[in-house]
Parts: C-alpha cells; structure tokens; sequence
C-alpha cells in the first residue's frame, strides 16, 4: 500500500467515523399531528386510509386485501363513515366489494385501544360475473375491531367482518392512519 493510498484510507475512515458519530448525536423529527379541536356535528372529507389483508374463513380461504379511507363523522365524531374495497384472489374465482360502512367507536381516539362495532352495505362481484344473474350483489356487512395505537401516525387494525347477511366471514389485520390527537 502506499502512501497516498494509505492517507485516502485514513480520511476515509474519519469521515465515515465522524458521519456515524453525527447520526448517533443526532435524532430524528417525529411527526406530531396537529390536535383536533373538541367538536359536535358532522363532519365530511378524508381524515385518513388504512390498508389491510386477511382470509374468507366462510370459503376455501381465500386472500384478501383490502383499503379503507376515513370519510368524516356523523352527528359525533364517535360515529365515522369508511368506505372501503376488498379484493379476493387464490384458492377459487377472484372477488371484490365495494363497501360504505357507519363505524361506533366506543373511546376516544386518545386511548391505546379503540374498539368500534359497524354496520353498512357493499356491492359485490366476483369474475365472470357477467354470466351470474345475481352479480353483482348487494350485501349487508356488520364490522367488529379495534385499532391499537402503534405510532403517533398510525394504528393496528384488526377486523372481523360478516358480508352478505352473515353468510360470509373475513378476518383482516393492517394498519390505518391516526386522526390528529
């Protein structure tokens, strides 16, 4: 090794030292969310979105994802609107909903859990559904879950849903966005 090379060695290890040694003093901004003002009424716009994957359990299992967007409130801020799509693939013909559902949340969003019961409808197809006279379909959901405070951003969710007037089973974990708090 010579000189010049052993000296570009040096200055590299400096720098690269002296770059770990600036991370470790330094910390990283976390995002704090605006708080929300305490309110009455209704509310509409987008809040937030979660995604999310999970099983059929009432069919040959199958995979399920999905995405959620937080539409407002209705009347209290306890009573949120979701609309939502489920797509189906694996182990039979792929599936899809289109769902609209009222949420109650029974805590405030504060809390570490917030568990919530809903009920809606959804539009549901599956392929070829062209052939089917009964697609697409309108089914009635009910929704039961709780979301756990993972970041200041962001929850777990995990979700059992009964579709179609609980002839259908879906079981969903994912995460969602946290409403300012």
């Amino acid at each position: 090794m010579t000189l010049r090379a052993g000296i570009k060695m040096r200055i590299g290890l400096l720098v690269l030292l002296g770059t770990g040694l600036a991370a470790q003093l330094t910390t990283a901004q976390d995002f704090v969310p605006p708080k929300n003002s305490r309110h009455s009424g209704t509310r509409i716009g987008v809040f937030g979105f979660g995604v999310r994957g999970g099983v059929d359990v009432a069919s040959d299992g199958q995979f399920i994802l999905g995405t959620t967007l937080d539409m407002g409130d209705l009347f209290t801020d306890r009573l949120r609107l979701r609309p939502s799509f489920d797509l189906g693939v694996l182990n039979r013909a792929n599936t899809y909903a289109g769902s609209f559902d009222a949420l109650w949340r029974f805590t405030n969003d504060e809390e570490v859990a917030t568990p919530y019961v809903g009920l809606g409808f959804s539009v549901a197809g599956h392929d070829a559904c062209g052939d089917d006279p009964q697609c697409p379909d309108l089914w009635i959901n009910l929704s039961v879950g709780f979301e756990l405070r993972y970041r200041s951003t962001f929850n777990w969710l995990l979700e059992y849903r009964a579709l179609d007037a609980l002839d259908r089973h879906r079981v969903f974990i994912g995460l969602t966005t946290r409403r300012g708090n």
